[in-house]
């Protein structure tokens, strides 16, 4: 995957298009990610310990990896990420600038 937990993201398509969020937890083998403030869904919830009111909670669901992209640290746009080799480790690149990302 070309993202990972904590990254910086924008949504580039879906009825979220141009949200932003940071990612808060991946799916790899769903190709899926979770990301904060979008896709936000409308679950019932019976009573429980936790939440003895029960009734009907906000939470954000799952989107596809190919529906967001990188925002560049340096730049703050959004950028294709590429892979390169430095010092034996392989590291993700800005498509945009060049610049190592992580």
């Amino acid at each position: 995957m070309h993202v990972k937990k904590g990254d910086k993201v924008m949504v580039i398509s879906g009825k979220d298009k141009g949200k932003s969020g940071v990612i808060l937890s991946a799916f790899p083998k769903k190709d899926r990610v979770l990301v904060e403030g979008v896709n936000i869904v409308k679950k019932h919830v019976k009573p429980n310990q936790l939440n003895p009111q029960g009734g009907i909670v906000s939470q954000e669901a799952a989107i596809h990896v190919s529906n967001v992209m990188l925002i560049d640290p340096k730049s703050g746009e959004p950028t294709r990420v590429g892979y390169t080799m430095e010092d034996g480790k392989k590291v993700r690149v800005s498509k945009k600038t060049g610049k190592v990302i992580d």
